[in-house]
Order: C-alpha cells, then sequence, then structure tokens
C-alpha cells in the first residue's frame, strides 16, 4: 500500500507516492501549464521519467484527472491515503486532519482568505477523492507552524473586536518552513537559534525562528502581505487602496485582480513575473524590478533580525532561492552589517542540494537548502493515519 500527496498551487501541481509509512519517495510527479497545453511529468526515484500531454483545450480540472490517473497506475498497488497542501487553516486548524464533509465546508469558507490557492487545493481534494475512492484524504495547513504567535506579531492595530473575528496576521509557507527548520538542525553544528528563512518563489516570504518554533513571518492575513511576489504586491500602504476606490472606482474584485495577479515583479517591470526571465532581460524596468525585490528582502530579514534579537543563521528556499546565485549574493550583500560573509565561490556552486554557502569566518551561516513540501505531507499524513 501506498501515500499519495498532492502539492497543488496556483499554478501547478506537485505529486508524489511514499511508502505507507512516509518514509521512502517512490515516485515524483509535476503537472503545468505551457502555451501548448498541460504537461505532466512523473519521475521514479531509481530513474525513469514518462510524460503525458494533454492539447491545448484541456481544462485545468480534465489535467487533474488525467495526472492522478497517471499516478494511480504508476503506483501499481492501492493508494490508502492522500495527503493535501492546504494553504489556509484559520484559527482552528493548527495540525493535519481527515477531511470529512464538515472539514471541507470549514475549508472552503477560508477561499475568501487565500483565493489564488484554497479553490485549487479543495479541487485536488475531490479529484483525489474520484481517483482514489477508498483512500482517507488528508489536509495538512500552510498557516499551522505559524500558530503561537504572540499576540503582538499576530495583532493589526484595528479594534479589537476583528481580531476576535479572525482578522489577524496568519503567515503561509509553513510546510516549508517546518521542513527547513528540521533540515537545518541535521546540517549545522551546532543547531542555530535565531534563523531568518527565505522561501522566494513566485510566492515569496520569510520566517523568524526561534529554537525550531516560529516567532514572526512576512506574510500576514492573506498570501498577499510582505515581499512582493510574481503577481502580487506584497506591503502596500492602505491608503493606495482607498485612493483607488475612491479615485477610479475599483471595486473588491477588481481590487483582487489588481493585487493578486497584475502586481509584484509583473506590474513593477511591466514584462514578467518569472524572476528568470528579468534576470535574463537588458530592460531598465526589468532591473528595477528585481532591485526593489532585493531591497525589500534586505528591509524584512532586518526586522525579523530585530524581532529574534539577533540572527545566527540565514536560508534561502524556493524556485528562486535555491536556484539563483545572483539573487542570494544581491541579498546577502547589503547584510554585512548583520553579520553575513557570503562565500562567492560556494554560492555559485549551490545548486540542488544542500550547501553552506558564507564564509567560515562569517559569524552568520548561510545556507541554501531545497524545500521539500511533499516529505513534510507524508510523514504528517502517515502519522495521523496510523492514529
Amino acid at each position: 500500500m501506498s501515500l499519495v500527496t498532492l502539492n497543488a498551487g496556483s499554478s501547478s501541481l506537485k505529486v508524489a507516492v511514499f511508502s505507507r509509512d512516509g518514509g521512502e519517495r517512490r515516485l515524483s510527479g509535476h503537472l503545468d501549464r505551457r502555451e501548448e497545453g498541460w504537461r505532466f511529468t512523473l519521475r521514479r526515484q531509481g530513474g525513469g521519467e514518462e510524460r503525458r500531454e494533454l492539447g491545448a483545450a484541456a481544462t485545468r480540472a480534465d489535467a487533474l484527472d488525467a495526472a492522478l490517473e497517471a499516478l494511480g497506475e504508476a503506483a501499481g498497488e492501492t493508494v490508502h491515503a492522500v495527503s493535501h497542501r492546504v494553504v489556509h487553516g484559520g484559527v482552528e486548524f493548527a495540525a493535519p486532519v481527515i477531511i470529512d464533509d464538515q472539514v471541507r465546508a470549514r475549508l472552503k469558507a477560508l477561499i475568501p482568505l487565500a483565493p489564488l490557492h484554497q479553490p485549487h487545493n479543495l479541487a485536488a481534494v475531490r479529484a483525489a477523492e474520484t481517483a482514489f475512492p477508498g483512500a482517507v484524504q488528508v489536509a495538512c495547513f500552510d498557516t499551522a507552524f505559524h500558530h503561537g504567535h504572540a499576540f503582538e506579531a499576530e495583532a493589526f492595530a484595528i479594534p479589537r473586536r476583528y481580531f476576535d473575528a479572525g482578522v489577524r496576521r496568519y503567515g503561509f509557507h509553513g510546510l516549508s518552513y517546518e521542513y527547513l527548520t528540521g533540515a537545518l538542525s541535521g546540517l549545522a553544528e551546532p543547531a542555530p537559534s535565531r534563523v531568518v528563512f527565505a522561501h522566494l518563489g513566485a510566492g515569496a516570504s520569510l520566517c523568524a525562528v526561534r529554537d525550531g518554533r516560529s516567532v514572526d513571518t512576512t506574510m500576514g492575513f492573506s498570501a498577499l502581505d510582505g515581499l512582493p511576489m510574481a503577481t502580487r504586491c506584497g506591503q502596500i500602504d492602505p491608503g493606495v487602496l482607498l485612493h483607488l476606490i475612491e479615485t477610479e472606482g475599483l471595486d473588491a474584485a477588481a481590487l483582487s485582480e489588481l493585487l493578486y495577479r497584475e502586481s509584484g515583479l509583473k506590474g513593477l517591470s511591466g514584462l514578467s513575473g518569472d524572476m528568470r526571465v528579468l534576470e535574463a532581460s537588458h530592460a531598465a524596468e526589468a532591473k528595477q524590478a528585481i532591485g526593489y525585490f532585493i531591497e525589500r528582502c534586505r528591509r524584512q530579514i532586518a526586522a525579523l533580525a530585530a524581532a529574534l534579537q539577533g540572527l545566527d543563521a540565514l536560508v534561502f528556499a524556493g524556485g528562486m532561492g535555491e536556484n539563483s546565485p545572483a539573487i542570494r549574493a544581491d541579498v546577502c550583500a547589503g547584510l554585512a552589517w548583520l553579520g553575513v560573509e557570503l562565500d562567492a565561490g560556494a554560492n555559485a556552486a549551490a545548486r540542488g542540494a544542500a550547501a553552506r554557502i558564507s564564509t567560515d569566518a562569517s559569524p552568520v551561516q548561510v545556507w541554501m537548502i531545497p524545500t521539500d513540501e511533499e516529505a513534510v505531507l507524508a510523514r504528517a499524513a502517515a502519522r495521523l493515519v496510523a492514529g
């Protein structure tokens, strides 16, 4: 018997098949949209790869169903549990849960807080129920790692009744930060106490961790806050939103479209939200967008170091954090005053596997660690189903 993990994002789907206990990864897959249509790529741990191409007319639902069918065939055995990444768990969900009708209804009610992700997470649950009808469906939450923050880190300075009603800073990318926290403790000797983790991808955030526990993070009530992202705005003066409502007549739907899909690197550059495209461009707007991103990373790292009252380690992960030595170097170049000393050669060579990229003399350790949300999903579901 095997365990399947589904990590449904706003623009892609990562899947994996693990042994029943969640310890052995047997298959990994990725579904993404290209100009010519959807493509599902499946890789076996021992080697070998297969692809399925779906035409441009295929919908996301069609692609998801086809991917799960291929996954089930490749697994070659009974799937006893499916573990899902669910972006928002609200105030209530602080640990993985088995999904039933009541849980599904509560997760659906959280869609307005994560409109780019939560609908896709729930669509993956529905598809998995059809593809693997006998399997237990498990939800693991991106917000759970951040439960337990101090009031000062959670609250907004608006009337207290809103905090009591759930309007507070939740934080996201928790599955990634949970994995990275464990991975760093196994790599660094001794394990650093005060760490800032930088999950830099199409969605980007930072997290301050003290002795293995989240203390603060840059994302807040929604996945819009904090760093600028591929198409999301990041931190913004709320007066700007009031101004747009008053002068341009934008309603909630128009604001949502603007802030979630037309802003960030895409909005600043006018070219693309993909950092790889911007790094390859000679356009002044591309360089400005990159510079803006770097500066906000530096400022937020410094702010989280203040929350930690010092900094022992900085860890890069995510698409940009793992694959762009230039981004890592530029961020660190503005943090020498914090004790960050990057090893240029180690940074340039760091790809694919965890590596320390700071000098031996650096007061602050700097690491690149590839994140693995699927491993966290598998272990959590195995523990829950085992009971």
